[in-house]
């Protein structure tokens, strides 16, 4: 039986504040991080540290997850990989090789990748100096 318009009418309501209500409890903030404040976590077998910034949702509802990350000379965060978020890398110092979809680059201060969803793609530092690094994560992955 489909819904009459006086079941309609009593959903109305709830259905208008949902995703007001939803908003305000995940938005995120305007904020500062500043570097030397941010929590880092170590890892005790290569000496990798990451530092998460922020990770929520915008006013529209939107994910957003970044951290910044210091690599050890010849690591990598985690092997080869794709997921459904786009994903940005902005170099600050240090020299990472990237490859995307199979095709390698280098990048250094200043420079930046951009992964598309599900593209297959990793990065390790090729420099002799710990590289350090922001990822931008967009979107969610469900």
């Amino acid at each position: 039986m489909p819904p009459t318009r006086r079941d309609l009418a009593r959903l109305l309501p709830v259905a208008i504040a949902a995703p007001a209500f939803a908003a305000e409890e995940h938005n995120l903030p305007s904020a500062v991080f500043v570097f030397d404040e941010l929590p880092a976590k170590t890892n005790t077998q290569n000496g990798n540290v990451t530092r998460p910034v922020l990770d929520g949702l915008t006013h529209a509802g939107y994910k957003v997850e970044t951290h910044l990350t210091e690599l050890s000379p010849s690591e990598a965060p985690h092997p080869p990989h794709h997921h459904v978020h786009e994903e940005m890398v902005l170099m600050v110092r240090g020299t990472l090789e990237v490859t995307i979809a199979g095709k390698a680059t280098r990048l250094g201060p200043g420079s930046s990748a951009y992964v598309a969803s599900n593209v297959e793609h990793g990065w390790r530092n090729v420099g002799g100096d710990r590289a350090l690094y922001f990822v931008l994560a967009l979107g969610a992955d469900s």
